[in-house]
């Protein structure tokens, strides 16, 4: 089934604005009709889906598209797709040294406001306590 850029955009959350963007970054292709309007193949909610999921994780379009269109070693021909290649494995690891350096930011800011907490309330009730 063939669907339009506002049927796209109702459908998968996304603006009509990002759908472009992604389109102009080469994570997505449409086809054109006589008007000039795009058309999109249904099977693109999927992918859009993909790219949020990727996004949300942080990660650039530019290595979105680097995940979605991985290469085989080797081969020269844009499209064929190898999901175990080297630059995912790069991206990933890349990707969750960070992730794991922010849980520990957390952690640590989780500590510290927990001990200020404390602090203070320690202090209000001291001098609730006229003390």
């Amino acid at each position: 089934m063939k669907m339009k850029i506002s049927q796209i955009a109702k459908q998968t959350g996304i603006s009509i604005r990002s759908l472009r963007h992604y389109e102009k970054k080469g994570l997505i292709t449409a086809s054109r009709l006589d008007n000039n309007y795009r058309e999109f193949d249904d099977s693109i909610v999927e992918v859009i889906h993909t790219i949020q999921l990727y996004l949300n994780l942080g990660l650039t379009t530019d290595q979105i598209k680097d995940i979605m269109y991985c290469q085989y070693p080797g081969n020269d021909e844009f499209g064929e797709k190898d999901e175990y290649c080297d630059e995912l494995l790069q991206i990933y690891e890349t990707k969750l040294v960070e992730v794991i350096r922010q849980q520990k930011a957390l952690a640590d800011a989780e500590l510290s406001l927990k001990k200020h907490i404390n602090l203070m309330k320690n202090h209000q009730d001291n001098r609730n306590q006229g003390g």
